[in-house]
């Protein structure tokens, strides 16, 4: 995004709103109904949802944990959230900025299920998605 559009954004000057607060629910409803959106995607029951945004000088970057008691892992979850949320953020600024990308969606980190812990090489642990 422009420069001017994240600044836009940190001092809460979109016309459409707080795009932070709209963007992290939007990402904490559309972790819930992965399922619905995802075929194949198993329904799980969603114990914590956390989505964080660090808004750069020409980037927002939007990390969101999941937590589950289930067999199976939450990273289709992680990933829709922060899925959802950066097209949250697209959809409120576009006014301001078409130009904007979504880009660098990734796994982070996941643990249990059955496939066990999974740390992509060269970041640290507790980093973005979960």
């Amino acid at each position: 995004m422009t420069a001017e559009t994240a600044t836009a954004v940190a001092q809460g000057a979109i016309k459409k709103g707080d795009v932070l607060a709209v963007a992290r629910v939007a990402a904490i409803q559309s972790s819930k109904r992965t399922a619905d959106l995802l075929p194949l995607c198993h329904p799980l029951l969603i114990g914590a949802v956390s989505v964080n945004f660090e808004i750069n000088d020409t980037s927002i970057d939007i990390e969101a944990q999941v937590e589950a008691v289930d067999r199976t892992g939450v990273e289709m979850e992680a990933l829709t959230a922060c899925s959802i949320a950066a097209l949250t953020i697209y959809d409120m600024c576009k006014s301001l900025d078409r130009s904007m990308v979504i880009s660098e969606i990734a796994l982070w980190e996941k643990t249990g299920g059955r496939s066990g812990h999974y740390r992509r090489s060269g970041h640290a642990a507790g980093s973005k998605t979960e």
